[in-house]
């Protein structure tokens, strides 16, 4: 379902700026840098309650399920 609708993607400015934060680092385009994360085919997308969950090499992406919205992404400790 989260790739089917992939081109949904987005998230808000604080976002941006959190994302960049929690992974430390400086890319212009980061829906472009989660969504390859995402798409990528070792990545693994799970569901639990309103969110997905994307992981891959260390890092986890949040995705609202309803609006298609970037939460977060931080590093697994």
């Amino acid at each position: 379902m989260l790739l089917s609708n992939i081109d949904k993607l987005h998230t808000t400015e604080l976002g941006v700026q959190r994302i960049k934060k929690n992974l430390n680092i400086d890319v212009s385009d980061v829906v472009g840098y989660c969504k390859g994360i995402i798409t990528d085919k070792e990545c693994i997308i799970s569901k639990k309650g309103k969110n997905w969950y994307c992981e891959k090499d260390g890092i986890i992406i949040t995705v609202n399920s309803y609006s298609y919205t970037i939460i977060t992404a931080h590093k697994i400790k």
